[in-house]
């Protein structure tokens, strides 16, 4: 059975203070054991952020890792350090990355593979742009970035991995994607990794980071395909995020 999983992307707010704030908010507010939280901090609060939720059930997650072992890359972090400091998890392919820093999915599977090489359990996101979307090319693009992000990996390592669907297009743009259409391409995701994992295609928990919020998150959780949510501006206060997490 797949987990249901919500986890908080701050991105890169809130000051050193103001997260473990949070954190505290999230801490003392979760009453279910029953949904997988995952905080995703900027780098400098990981360390701190794993030591405030050491005894609960919450996990850690960076934002992004190298694709390479170690070396003389100025301003980046490895996946090994990335775990030595507590990590379980780490974002990979976010729309932000692709878009602002020009990531492609070629350098994902890379990430991933450091990733899974340490043992942390990559968040693969995935999706379309409006112009795609218009374009009636939604399939084919998210097709071809699975298909290239997890390249040549084993069945256990694809049993590892957690994907979240960005609708780019929803995101920031006064578009809205309905839970019919966000529970049709996380239908569309399964089929593709079913062609690979067939029946254990089943077990691959699919987060939707298309603006989730307290007021559609139940909704959007309970379609057939959606295991949860990667939450990005609500995950910025707990009681909104406590309020999504607890929708389920």
């Amino acid at each position: 059975m797949r987990e249901k999983i919500v986890a908080g992307n701050w991105k890169m707010n809130l000051t050193k203070n103001e997260g473990l704030l949070l954190v505290d908010g999230v801490v003392n507010g979760l009453n279910t054991a029953d949904v997988k939280v995952i905080l995703a901090p900027p780098f400098p609060f990981i360390s701190d952020t794993v030591s405030k939720v050491e005894k609960t059930t919450i996990t850690v997650a960076a934002q992004n890792c190298h694709q390479s072992e170690s070396g003389a890359f100025t301003g980046e972090v490895s996946a090994a350090t990335l775990q030595s400091f507590g990590c379980d998890y780490c974002i990979v392919g976010h729309s932000e990355r692709r878009q602002y820093f020009g990531e492609d999915d070629t350098l994902v599977n890379e990430k991933i593979e450091q990733l899974l090489a340490n043992n942390i359990k990559p968040i693969y996101c995935c999706g379309e742009s409006l112009e795609q979307r218009q374009a009636e090319e939604h399939f084919e693009v998210v097709g071809k970035q699975i298909q290239s992000a997890l390249s040549g990996l084993k069945r256990e390592d694809l049993l590892k991995i957690v994907v979240a669907y960005e609708p780019v297009w929803a995101i920031g743009t006064g578009e809205t994607a309905t839970p019919k259409q966000a529970q049709e391409m996380h239908g569309f995701i399964r089929e593709k990794l079913s062609q690979v994992l067939r029946d254990e295609a089943e077990n691959v928990s699919i987060l939707y980071g298309g603006s989730v919020k307290p007021d559609n998150a139940k909704e959007l959780f309970s379609q057939k395909d959606i295991d949860g949510g990667l939450i990005g501006g609500a995950s910025l206060n707990s009681t909104d995020f406590l309020a999504i997490i607890h929708s389920f």
